[in-house]
């Protein structure tokens, strides 16, 4: 099975800087191809959910979930708010996925935690290497970006990387430098971007931004879509601190948004591209789509619901949202939609699940959905994966209508198609994102991870489950797993030799 990665960053060594070149959309790049090469370093898993259309997440997933190795992330302090105060949380949690990159021939992890820092840690060891610190806990998943012509060698590989807002911090102050580019080599800051104050209650940064001929793309938590200059040399003081350029800046909400959702019209989805428009779901309740020639957003998809999941490319050129029971008299679940059309004319299907309330959600569908495109031959059955607040994991053929229902819309109102629903297993809940690998999904939440195999038939066999608290995001690579765990630690799974 030939594994693709529709958009990968692939810097070549050349003496002592980097060349990259992004691969162009109508072409792939084997990752087999340049996996086996110790002499180049790149990014292998560069952005949450592993490129630019959100659907790559490894290869060569294990069959066991035994503990190779575990590395302890800490502890660390957040502000809720002023009324409710601090909390204390451990490890790393939503999306808390990490990168991974392949350096002189060894492997290296990025990841965020909750003890305040950024870390870079030996893949094949579980050892740190550097650690950078923010001034709160890290969430979100970064972006690793690829300098073509960099003013030092430590600067040719740039982490992009967002936090909560800053201990000592809320929504009012003066200033909250929340989002952080990071030199990848020396754990270095290059700049770090103020979040300005707007009509929503976040100034977080959890998205992982898109890049495009080294221009930045990213929905920030404040509901600014912000297009960027990541070079630190087109940066400038600015407010006492040294910020990036600042290209473009469009609302991702109206009027109406904000009053409708008391100021909860945050964006915490990453950014997903297809064709010549870049997709970004809302907590507004809208899904836009950022036109790259009107450089404006022209195309607008209104669901109602707060919306944290990332929009997902597939192969037939739609793109999968999930959406929280919030804001709305219907169900959550999943849609697809086809983008090609106008929005009153887009929706493919609708797939509901059940309400119910766990830690504060109503239910519907926190995390992104996982798909297996990248995966299969064109022949074979287009899977997608979600789990429900309610406990359930469900698998669809996203490219299947079942033709004996239709399902009420989260307006309760609007009717729908469904997809014809493969499997569905009780996991637990979960806000992870499950991950297609070759044969297998890998499924995490509350109440543990799993390992599931599938065949040609579509018949779904538990091989491996293993206890713990998991809200972040797995990859995979070479029969390993690495996953952080609400428990402090960040886990590579495996099979212990």
């Amino acid at each position: 099975m030939r594994i693709i990665a529709k958009i990968i960053i692939v810097p070549l060594l050349v003496g002592n800087f980097f060349y990259s070149y992004a691969q162009d959309l109508n072409n792939s790049v084997s990752i087999d191809s340049i996996a086996s090469n110790d002499t180049l370093t790149y990014p292998i898993i560069p952005t949450f959910l592993g490129n630019w259309q959100r659907n790559f997440y490894g290869k060569n997933a294990p069959d066991k979930l035994d503990v190779v190795w575990k590395h302890l992330l800490g502890t660390g302090e957040t502000v809720i708010s002023r009324k409710i105060g601090s909390k204390t949380w451990s490890g790393a949690g939503w999306t808390g996925q990490p990168l991974l990159v392949k350096e002189n021939g060894k492997l290296y992890l990025i990841q965020g935690a909750y003890d305040h820092h950024l870390k870079k840690i030996d893949a094949e060891r579980g050892e740190l290497i550097w650690q950078y610190e923010f001034d709160d806990v890290v969430k979100g998943t970064g972006t690793i970006w690829v300098n073509n012509n960099p003013d030092k060698p430590e600067n040719a590989v740039v982490i992009l990387q967002g936090s909560r807002l800053g201990i000592g911090n809320f929504l009012d102050s003066k200033h909250i430098p929340s989002y952080r580019a990071i030199s990848y080599f020396t754990g270095k800051e290059l700049w770090r971007m103020d979040q300005k104050w707007t009509d929503s209650y976040s100034r977080d940064v959890d998205g992982s931004a898109l890049i495009l001929n080294d221009t930045a793309y990213l929905g920030l938590e404040n509901s600014y879509f912000t297009v960027f200059n990541p070079d630190h040399r087109k940066g400038s003081m600015l407010n006492g601190m040294f910020q990036p350029e600042i290209i473009q800046e469009r609302k991702l909400y109206n009027f109406d948004d904000v009053k409708k959702h008391k100021n909860n019209i945050v964006t915490e989805s990453s950014p997903a591209l297809l064709n010549n428009r870049i997709y970004v779901a809302s907590g507004s309740g809208h899904v836009f789509g950022y036109n790259l020639k009107l450089r404006e957003l022209d195309w607008d998809f209104y669901i109602g619901s707060d919306m944290d999941g990332s929009t997902i490319v597939t192969s037939d050129s739609c793109i999968l949202v999930s959406v929280e029971k919030q804001y709305i008299k219907g169900k959550g679940g999943a849609f697809k939609l086809n983008p090609s059309k106008k929005p009153t004319e887009a929706a493919v299907w609708y797939f509901p699940v059940e309400d119910k309330d766990f830690s504060g959600w109503e239910g519907g569908i926190i995390g992104s959905i996982g798909i297996n495109d990248n995966y299969i031959e064109n022949n074979k059955t287009h899977l997608a994966a979600f789990i429900g607040i309610d406990s359930y994991l469900y698998v669809v053929d996203h490219k299947r209508i079942d033709s004996t229902k239709i399902v009420l819309g989260p307006d309760s109102i609007s009717v729908y198609n469904t997809p014809e629903l493969v499997f569905s297993y009780k996991v637990g809940p979960s806000i992870s994102t499950p991950i297609f690998v070759d044969d297998k999904l890998i499924v995490a939440g509350y109440w543990g991870i799993y390992i599931f195999r599938y065949d040609d038939q579509n018949h779904f066999e538990l091989l491996d489950k293993r206890d713990g608290t998991f809200e972040s995001t797995p990859i995979v690579w070479d029969n390993k797993i690495y996953i952080a765990s609400r428990d402090g630690y960040l886990y590579c799974f495996g099979v212990k030799k």
